[in-house]
């Protein structure tokens, strides 16, 4: 028998599974992941069943992430700007039904199905299934103490690794990290807006004594316009420079403010960067004292 198999539900589990209550759809929710963890599988919450006037959750299905299969649209697509993904789903049918007594306020579980029509996860493989690769708030406060000083993202996670003794016991993976990095820089800068941009121009600067920016702000304190370059993009535009070539990435940002790099080709006829620059308007030149 294999170690899959081993790990199916017994009748006993089965039935206490089957008689369990829960006070919230969270508690449930808990229950049938940390079920999942220890079987090798992934969870997802789908089907939902609300009260016509109140709103209020009455109806719940916990699926198993391989539930279903990929929409057609997908998989007939000829071009595609992206590798397509791996396809996971294989129309699985495991789940957990749990449904509210009004007349008590507990939820109790309607339908529970254990079968699936896949190999499931061995217990080194379940800590980067999707449902169970959760940061927990001390993660995010290392990785935040970790950035603020300088510590690359792919640093960071070897660390972590070291620290924890095993990718496996971190929690979350490399993507986790880099999105969680992202999303964080992100909102550093949303609090901020323009100044926090300038905050950040003003630190390279220390850092680099050849590193030059210039903008222009609008009367109500607006970034208009924005140019910047290194010590190393000013070097490479003395020795490269003859031909320059910008182009705008037309909006592709939250304030519709085109980027724009200037680009050149070095003796290994490789793209260097002179400098970039963020612009409000297309049609206005401005210059730069840099």
């Amino acid at each position: 028998m294999s170690h899959a198999a081993d790990r199916h539900t017994t009748l006993d589990e089965y039935w206490d599974i089957v008689k369990k209550t829960f006070s919230s759809e969270v508690e449930a929710y808990s229950f049938y992941n940390k079920y999942a963890s220890d079987k090798g599988f992934s969870v997802r919450r789908q089907k939902v069943r609300r009260a016509k006037r109140s709103g209020a959750l009455l109806f719940r299905h916990f699926l198993c992430s391989r539930e279903g299969q990929r929409d057609a649209k997908w998989l007939d697509k000829e071009v595609c700007s992206r590798r397509p993904r791996a396809l996971t789903r294989c129309d699985c049918q495991a789940k957990l039904g749990i449904k509210l007594d009004r007349s008590r306020g507990v939820w109790y579980v309607q339908n529970f199905v254990d079968e699936h029509n896949h190999r499931l996860a061995t217990q080194d493989e379940v800590p980067f299934l999707w449902s169970h690769r959760k940061m927990k708030d001390f993660q995010k406060t290392e990785i935040m103490a970790m950035e603020a000083v300088g510590i690359r993202t792919h640093v960071i996670m070897d660390v972590l690794q070291c620290k924890y003794g095993g990718y496996g016991e971190v929690g979350i993976i490399r993507k986790d990290a880099y999105n969680f990095s992202s999303r964080y820089k992100r909102s550093r800068i949303a609090n901020g807006d323009a100044m926090a941009v300038l905050g950040l121009m003003q630190s390279r600067q220390k850092d680099d004594p050849d590193f030059c920016y210039d903008y222009k702000m609008d009367a109500a304190g607006h970034l208009k316009t924005m140019f910047w370059c290194d010590s190393q993009s000013r070097m490479d535009y003395q020795s490269f420079g003859d031909v320059v070539i910008f182009d705008s990435t037309y909006r592709m940002n939250r304030y519709k403010m085109p980027f724009v790099p200037f680009v050149g080709m070095n003796h290994h006829r490789s793209t260097t960067v002179f400098g970039c620059g963020i612009v409000s308007d297309e049609h206005k030149t401005n210059t730069y004292s840099v």
